[in-house]
């Protein structure tokens, strides 16, 4: 198996269904201007509240990428 050296990124994503959904929205749009994406660590998990309900879930994720030779 072969040594690997990743750089890690932070993003945020967010979504009106769940804190999953808004984790794959967050790697989905990374994805498109990206490469070699491969692994995630949530770090936080957040919402927004009105009247009582949940808008919106909000969480904070580190992303690692393989960097290219």
């Amino acid at each position: 198996m072969a040594d690997h050296v990743y750089r890690v990124i932070e993003l945020a994503g967010s979504s009106q269904i769940s804190h999953a959904d808004a984790i794959e929205n967050a790697i989905a749009r990374a994805a498109k201007t990206m490469r070699n994406l491969r692994w995630f660590e949530v770090t936080q998990l957040r919402g927004e509240i009105e009247n009582g309900e949940i808008q919106h879930y909000q969480v904070a994720m580190k992303v690692g990428f393989t960097l290219e030779d």
